[in-house]
Parts: C-alpha cells; sequence; structure tokens
C-alpha cells in the first residue's frame, strides 16, 4: 500500500470515530437546546446541524464528480446554501438527528465506492481525480476525508455541547492543522507562519510578511489558527491578528 494510500485510510478512519462521537453527544441535546445559541455567530445549534448535514452532501456530489467524470458543484448557488441552512434549522431535535445521521451515513458509502481503480471517469484511480470546492480551489478526491473531518470536528466544537478544542486528540488536530495550511496557502494576505507543536508536528502557512514561529500543543494551536480558542493557549502571537477564515 502507498504512502498516500495508507493516509486517505487513516483520515477516512477519523471521519468514522469523529462522527461516531459527535452523534453520541447530540443525542443528549434536547429541543430547547437545539434552538439555543452556538458558538457561531447568529447560528443556533439547529443551524451548525442542518450545516454538516448539507455539506456531507455536498461532499456527496464532489465524490460523485470524482467517480463518474461529470462536474458538479457542491452547492447550486450560495444563495441556496444560505436557504437550506436556514430552512433546516427550526426541525425537531429527532430531525435534525436523523438528519446528520443518514447524511454522515451516505458520504461514508459515497467514499467507499471511490475505492476501486478503473472508475467510471476512465482515469485510473477515481481517487485522484480533480474537484473544485465552493469558492474555487481544486483538489484530489482523496482530500475529501479530510474536509469533512475539518468539519465534523470543528462544527462539534461549534455545538457547545460539552466538546472543546481541548478535546480533540492530537493526532486528529494535525491533520486538520495540515488542511488548514493547505487551504491558507491561497490566500496571498494571510500572515506567515510556523506552527509548531510539543508533539514534534510542524506545519508552515501563509505568505505576507516576515515569518512567525507559533508554539503549543496540536489542540491550542488548532484552536488558536480557526478562532476556536484564544492567543493565550499559545505562545507567539504577541501583535498578531489572523484575517477570518
Amino acid at each position: 500500500m502507498s504512502e498516500a494510500s495508507d493516509k486517505l485510510t487513516a483520515v477516512r478512519a477519523l471521519v468514522t470515530v469523529s462522527t461516531q462521537r459527535l452523534l453520541g453527544d447530540t443525542i443528549g441535546v434536547d429541543q430547547d437546546a437545539w434552538r439555543g445559541p452556538s458558538s457561531l455567530p447568529r447560528w443556533t445549534r439547529g443551524h451548525v446541524a442542518t450545516h454538516l448535514a448539507r455539506q456531507a452532501d455536498a461532499l456527496g456530489r464532489l465524490v460523485d464528480w470524482a467517480r463518474t467524470g461529470t462536474r458538479q458543484e457542491m452547492y447550486a448557488s450560495p444563495q441556496v446554501r444560505e436557504d437550506e441552512i436556514e430552512q433546516g434549522a427550526g426541525r425537531t431535535g429527532l430531525e435534525l438527528q436523523v438528519d446528520l445521521d443518514t447524511s454522515a451515513e451516505r458520504l461514508i458509502e459515497a467514499f467507499a465506492g471511490l475505492d476501486d481503480d478503473g472508475a467510471e471517469n476512465g482515469s485510473g484511480s477515481a481517487w485522484d481525480t480533480e474537484v473544485e470546492l465552493r469558492g474555487g480551489q481544486r483538489v484530489v478526491a482523496r482530500l475529501l476525508p479530510l474536509a469533512r473531518l475539518t468539519e465534523v470536528v470543528l462544527h462539534h466544537v461549534d455545538l457547545d455541547i460539552g466538546f472543546g478544542v481541548s478535546d480533540v486528540d492530537p493526532e486528529t488536530a494535525e491533520w486538520l492543522l495540515e488542511w488548514s495550511a493547505y487551504r491558507l496557502g491561497a490566500r496571498d494576505e494571510f500572515p506567515r507562519l510556523e506552527l509548531v507543536s510539543d508533539s514534534g508536528f510542524r506545519t508552515t502557512l501563509g505568505s505576507s510578511g516576515d515569518a512567525r514561529r507559533v508554539t503549543g500543543s496540536s489542540p491550542a494551536l488548532l484552536g488558536w489558527l480557526t478562532g476556536r480558542a484564544g492567543p493565550d493557549t499559545v505562545s507567539g502571537t504577541d501583535g498578531l491578528v489572523l484575517p477570518g477564515l
């Protein structure tokens, strides 16, 4: 098995574990709590859950693109995406839970459908097919499980139901830092950073100005970089203001 295949297998396993943990925690959320505020501005927990479910479906469309060779967009339009989240946010807790569960399962099954070489598009491994994320960034399909892992873990935190950034295991945090570095590499306005974890993990991102070295645990670095933890949780951020993600 190649290194790329090993990494893909590892990330897909983390998607499964992280999804199961999310679903286990959301079972205990009652109706009033679903309508209560999440830690994201203007979004209730129902908004966050609906976004997670629709993002699973959106990634599923990219998986179908990789499998068939026929282009598909993640969302029909930005307005459609916003409308779906708004319309779904007020559903009952049971409806939200079922949607989270079934949409996650559909995506995992879609990922399994890419495992055979000789895909319908005739270009070899479907995992190596390039697709386009919302916003225009092009990635190979083997990065889609990492995109999903990021959404599941960070929005689990955003639900504010007892799971915080400090609860993210270091291995998962480091995968998410790698994904963030990859995504932010295309943003010229993002400051040049060298992130160094006390585990020995390190990555660089951004391109603006002189490099700044920021250190801390992998979960703390993830929390700070994504705006889910304050600068006091890491070292080296004095006077550094990050643009919004």
